[in-house]
C-alpha cells in the first residue's frame, strides 16, 4: 500500500483520511511489540496513571469514559500483576489513590523501546528529506492535539 498526497497544499480531510492509515499501520507494527499481560484498556490506564500519580478511581473512571466498577475491575488485574497500587489518600483514608509500580514503569519503558524499534525499520527506508518533513509534522501534531485534550479538559472541569 502506499500513500501519496499529490499536491502541495492537502485539505485537512485527506490529511485526516492519510493518518487515520497511518494510524492502523502503526496498530499493526505495535502488535508485534506485544503488549501482554495488558489489554489495551489497561495499557490506557497504565498511561493515564503514568501522567496522574496519585488520582482516585473516580477521576480515572472519568479519564477512561467509563464507570468506577468497570474502572475499579481493570486497576484489580493491573494490582495482581504488580503494574499499580493503591494507596490510602493522605487527606481522607477511606478514598484511595492509584499510583504506577515499578514494575509498571518498566514495563511501559520496554514496551516504548520494542515499539520505537519496530518503527525504527519502517523510517530507516524513508529518504532523510521525508523523514525530517514526518518529524516536523508530527511535532506540530502533537502540540496541536495536546492543546485540544487540554482544553477539552478544561471545558470539561467547567461544565462539571
Amino acid at each position: 500500500m502506499r500513500v501519496t498526497i499529490s499536491h502541495p497544499r492537502p485539505e485537512p480531510q485527506e490529511v485526516a483520511r492519510v493518518t487515520s492509515e497511518a494510524a492502523e499501520l502503526l496498530e499493526v507494527l505495535w502488535g508485534r511489540a506485544s503488549t501482554a499481560p495488558v489489554s489495551a484498556s489497561q495499557l490506557r490506564v497504565l498511561f493515564i496513571l503514568e501522567h496522574n500519580e496519585g488520582i482516585n478511581l473516580r477521576t480515572l473512571a472519568d479519564a477512561l469514559g467509563s464507570t468506577p466498577p468497570s474502572t475499579s475491575r481493570l486497576c484489580d488485574r493491573l494490582q495482581a500483576v504488580g503494574f499499580v497500587e493503591r494507596r490510602a489518600a493522605s487527606a481522607s483514608r477511606r478514598e484511595l489513590e492509584l499510583y504506577l509500580s515499578r514494575r509498571g514503569r518498566a514495563f511501559l519503558t520496554g514496551l516504548r523501546v520494542r515499539r520505537e524499534s519496530a518503527l525504527q525499520s519502517v523510517l530507516e527506508q524513508m529518504p532523510t528529506a521525508q523523514r525530517s518533513a514526518l518529524l516536523k509534522g508530527l511535532e506540530a501534531f502533537c502540540a496541536a492535539a495536546a492543546a485540544q485534550i487540554h482544553d477539552d479538559g478544561e471545558s470539561a472541569a467547567v461544565t462539571a
